[in-house]
């Protein structure tokens, strides 16, 4: 099973290509213009075993905000694409995961509704930030970010962080999880037929 997929998007703001396997090593190549996100996705493709290339160019001599988002969109469509008819796939993910004091939580269904709940409250945006880049991100791009990737690959994604106090950890906790909920929700289980649902669609 090929579950791979390519997404090109082109706008008068960014202009993104992105390649993603499913059912890959880990391996990745991410090249954003944007250090902080670089190393997120690295984050999430070498956690959920997917091979994942990222090359973007935008208007982040404006903010990061068009460049991020338009980036959620891309692996969104990419996910969607990358599973086809669903057939198979454990179709939910929920993992909890530390990282240092943070510890967040992530569950998914990939239910053909897409819908974000985040809940995670950055206690102080400029403690824990540890280097210049990640100083200019702007952390509320986080969830701009999983709600794009949420709408367009008709996911339902529950974030939570039970605690943590630093910026980066928080960030990078969530990404791990969501990169573990994400690689078992598509993983393929030999006792399903057809698709996870009494409806016999996703």
């Amino acid at each position: 099973m090929n579950r791979q997929a390519e997404i090109k998007r082109k706008t008068r703001e960014t202009d993104i290509h992105l390649w993603i396997d499913l059912d890959g090593t880990g391996d990745s190549k991410i090249d954003t213009g944007i250090g902080f996100l670089d190393h997120m996705l690295e984050l999430f493709s070498r956690h959920g075993f997917f091979d994942l290339k990222v090359e973007a160019k935008g208007d982040i001599r404006v903010d990061y905000h068009h460049t991020v988002e338009d980036i959620g969109i891309c692996l969104g469509e990419a996910v969607t694409k990358a599973l086809g008819e669903k057939k198979g796939i454990r179709r939910y993910g929920n993992v909890s995961l530390p990282m240092d004091e943070a510890l967040a939580s992530v569950a998914l269904d990939i239910s053909g509704r897409g819908m974000l709940v985040f809940n995670v409250n950055f206690p102080d945006l400029t403690t824990g930030l540890d280097w210049d880049e990640v100083k200019r991100f702007d952390v509320e791009l986080i969830k701009e970010f999983f709600r794009a990737f949420a709408q367009h690959s008709s996911i339902t994604l529950h974030i939570n962080l039970a605690y943590g106090e630093n910026g980066h950890h928080i960030i990078e906790a969530v990404f791990k999880a969501f990169a573990r909920a994400l690689c078992l929700a598509v993983e393929v289980d030999k006792r399903i037929e057809g698709v996870m649902s009494t409806k016999g669609m996703i």
